[in-house]
C-alpha cells in the first residue's frame, strides 16, 4: 500500500477514565497524555464490553463482544480461527509487531496436550510478530532476563512485587530506569529505529495494574497530595454479590507481601496514592513514545490510539480489581490521533469492541463479519457519531475451581455472570442465576443508590431489561450473517 500510515496502538492496563478526565484527573496531572488528548479526538464515554484481562484483550482485538468469543475468564481459551485485529492488518501488507503481551488463552485442539503454552492463560494472540515477551504472573518474560544482566537478585513468580521495605508503600526492588514500563518502552524505541515507514506495533503497559508497587520516586510521589476519597454507597443493605465481592476480594489482593493488611483509612490512601505514581509512571514514558514520533518526522503519519483494557475499583463502594458491574470497572479512556482529523472531544458513548474496526478503516482494509464493534473514522473525522447504548459484561465463576464469592453466593459456573446495559440516563445490571436485578439513575444518584425497588424503578427496569435482550438478539455471532450458499455459489453481502 503506497503511503500508507503508521500505526501505534498503546494499551495500558488497568487505568481508568478518570484519571484523563473526571475525579482523580487533577491530582493525578498526567501531563503527557493530557497534551495528547488535546492533540486527539478523546472519547469521554468509551466502555470496555468484559472484565478482566484476557477477555477484555480479546475483545479488543476481535471486535467481538464476549457472549460471542466467549473466552470470558483469564484462562478460557479462544477459537484459534478467531478473525482478529492483528491477522487483518497481516492481510492489509503490516507486519503485526507487539511490545508486551496480549493474555490470550490457547485453543487446545489445536495444540498437542503437553504444549507448554497450554500451561498459561498469558499467551499470544494468533496473528502478533512478538519483539518484546512480557508476562506477570511467570518467569517467562524479557524484562526478568534484563534485571539479572543488571546484577538484580530476581525472585522467582510474584514475588519481585514484594516491596523492599516493611511498609505497603516502600519502594520497589528495581531502580525506575529498570523497570518493566521503562524496559519496554526502550526496547520499543530501539527496535522502531530500524522500521520503515509503514508499520503497524502495539505497545501494552502492564501498570498500573497490581501489585500496586512502584519505584522511587513514583511510590511517594502522590504521599503528600489529597486524593479524592473512596466513593459509598447511600444503600444500608448491600446487594448480594457486593456484599460478596467485599468480602472476598480484599484490599490485600492488590499488593504482594502484605496478605494481612487492613483496609485502614491510611493503608487505602497508600494504595491509592501509588496507583497514581504507577499511572505517572506511565505517562512519563508514553511522554519519550509521542516525543520520538515528532522528533523522527513520523508524526504527521502516524495513526496513534491510546486505550486500556478495564479500569480499577481503587476501593470504591469497598471493592477493589475489575471484577464487578461498576463504571470504574469499565469506563476507559480512548484517545484517537489520525493524521489530517482535528482534535475534539466526543461525548457520545462507544464500546472496546469499536477500536479494530476503526484502525481497519483508517488503513483501508475491511472489517471480517465477526465483528460487533463499528468503526469509529466518522466520529473522528465529523464529530458525528457514537451509540445510545452501551454493553458490558463480567463472569465471576470458574467451572474447574470455583471461586470464592462464587461459593459464597452458592451458585454454578454457568450463572455466576453479570451484564450492564448504558443508556445515557439509566444502567441496568442483569445477573445470571437468581440474583436480583439492579438499576441506577445516573443523573440523580450516580452508582450510589438502586432504584430498581422504587416505584419508578420497575418500568426503568422493564424497558431497560427489553433494551439488552433486543441488544443480545442483533449481534449474535455473525461470521457468516451476511454469507449464503446458493446454486450459483457462495454469496455475500457487503456493507
Amino acid at each position: 500500500m503506497p503511503n500508507r500510515p503508521n500505526v501505534l496502538l498503546i494499551v495500558i492496563d488497568q487505568f481508568r477514565a478518570d484519571l484523563l478526565n473526571g475525579a482523580l484527573a487533577k491530582t493525578a496531572d498526567l501531563q503527557n497524555l493530557s497534551a495528547l488528548a488535546a492533540e486527539s479526538c478523546s472519547f469521554s464515554r468509551h466502555y470496555t464490553v468484559v472484565t478482566p484481562c484476557g477477555p477484555s484483550r480479546v475483545s479488543l482485538f476481535t471486535g467481538q463482544y464476549a457472549m460471542n468469543h466467549r473466552a470470558v475468564r483469564n484462562g478460557t481459551p479462544l477459537r484459534h480461527d478467531t478473525p482478529n485485529l492483528a491477522r487483518e492488518m497481516r492481510s492489509a501488507g503490516y507486519d503485526p509487531l507487539l511490545f508486551g503481551y496480549t493474555d490470550v488463552t490457547q485453543d487446545p485442539r489445536v495444540l498437542d496436550e503437553n504444549d507448554p503454552r497450554l500451561t498459561s492463560y498469558e499467551e499470544l494472540l494468533p496473528g502478533f510478530t512478538e519483539v518484546v515477551r512480557q508476562r506477570q504472573e511467570s518467569d517467562d518474560g524479557d524484562w526478568r532476563e534484563h534485571l539479572r544482566s543488571k546484577g538484580y537478585d530476581v525472585p522467582g513468580g510474584m514475588d519481585l512485587y514484594v516491596p523492599d521495605g516493611d511498609s505497603i508503600d516502600a519502594p520497589a526492588r528495581y531502580r525506575a530506569e529498570d523497570s518493566d514500563t521503562a524496559y519496554l518502552t526502550d526496547r520499543f524505541l530501539d527496535h522502531m529505529e530500524t522500521q520503515s515507514a509503514g508499520w503497524f506495533a502495539t505497545l501494552t503497559y502492564v501498570r498500573p495494574h497490581p501489585p500496586f508497587v512502584a519505584p522511587a520516586p513514583y511510590n511517594t510521589m502522590y504521599a503528600s497530595q489529597t486524593i479524592r476519597a473512596p466513593y459509598k454507597s447511600d444503600d444500608n443493605k448491600l446487594h448480594p454479590f457486593v456484599d460478596a465481592a467485599i468480602s472476598t476480594r480484599r484490599l490485600s489482593s492488590t499488593v504482594e507481601g502484605f496478605d494481612h493488611v487492613e483496609a485502614s483509612p491510611e493503608n487505602i490512601d497508600k494504595l491509592r496514592a501509588l496507583y497514581l505514581g504507577l499511572a505517572a509512571e506511565v505517562d512519563h514514558h508514553i511522554g519519550r513514545v509521542v516525543s520520538w514520533l515528532k522528533t523522527s518526522g513520523q508524526w504527521e503519519n502516524t495513526v496513534l490510539v491510546v486505550t486500556a483494557d478495564h479500569g480499577e475499583m481503587l476501593g470504591d463502594f469497598g471493592l477493589w480489581g475489575k471484577g464487578t458491574f461498576h463504571d470504574a470497572a469499565f469506563h476507559v479512556p480512548l484517545l484517537i490521533r489520525a493524521p489530517e482529523c482535528p482534535p475534539r472531544r466526543i461525548e457520545a458513548m462507544t464500546e472496546s469492541i469499536d477500536v479494530a474496526p476503526t484502525i481497519l478503516d483508517l488503513v483501508g482494509q475491511n472489517r471480517p463479519d465477526s465483528m460487533n464493534g463499528v468503526s469509529l473514522r466518522q466520529a473522528i473525522e465529523s464529530g458525528e457519531g457514537g451509540k445510545e447504548i452501551t454493553f458490558s459484561e463480567h463472569d465471576f465463576g470458574n467451572p474447574v475451581n470455583p471461586t470464592d464469592i462464587q461459593k459464597s453466593l452458592d451458585i454454578d459456573a454457568s450463572e455466576a455472570c453479570l451484564s450492564v446495559l448504558r443508556t445515557d440516563h439509566h444502567r441496568l445490571v442483569h445477573f445470571g442465576g437468581d440474583l436480583p436485578q439492579i438499576a441506577f439513575d445516573m443523573t440523580v444518584d450516580g452508582e450510589s443508590r438502586d432504584i430498581s425497588a422504587l416505584p419508578q424503578g420497575s418500568d426503568i427496569c422493564l424497558d431497560l431489561s427489553r433494551k439488552m435482550l433486543c441488544h443480545r438478539m442483533v449481534n449474535p455471532e455473525s461470521t457468516f450473517a451476511k454469507t449464503m450458499v446458493t446454486d450459483g455459489g457462495v454469496k455475500r453481502r457487503t456493507g
